[in-house]
């Protein structure tokens, strides 16, 4: 029997990728973390909870379309750390080198799988090129 699986994305822009996960992984338990970016520090605020009591899965994956600053990501492993997970990995789509570096040197542990690696961050903390802020081209909001 395999290892049970947690889905934990990172609302908002987290959510585009649950659906697609549970159809290859589909006895996924899918919790959510909220978690937005103070637009003035950079830095990442919790807003949002939602995981049950204690760990009932051996692996996590976080779910977030762009590693961008890291800290999002960051802040979800501590979250998921101190909750009590064991084994958590880092599922995205483009990332910058700064974001991969910030979360590598927080988390050695956690694995990172991306599709790509852009070539930085601007001076606000978006991905150069990048797609502008991955929540709001889902929702069609900003």
């Amino acid at each position: 029997m395999g290892e049970k699986v947690g889905l934990v994305p990172i609302l908002r822009a987290g959510l585009g990728m649950v659906d697609a996960f549970l159809e290859i992984l589909p006895m996924a338990q899918v919790w959510h973390i909220g978690l937005y970016r103070d637009h003035r520090t950079l830095e990442p605020v919790e807003y949002y909870n939602k995981l049950p009591s204690g760990p009932t899965v051996q692996v996590c994956l976080i779910l977030d379309p762009m590693l961008a600053t890291g800290g999002s990501a960051v802040a979800a492993v501590d979250i998921l750390k101190r909750w009590g997970a064991q084994r958590i990995k880092f599922v995205g789509l483009i990332a910058a080198p700064e974001g991969v570096k910030r979360l590598s040197q927080a988390h050695p542990d956690v694995d990172i799988h991306v599709a790509a690696v852009d070539d930085h961050l601007n001076d606000i903390g978006y991905i150069v090129p990048g797609l502008g802020d991955a929540g709001d081209r889902q929702y069609g909001t900003g």
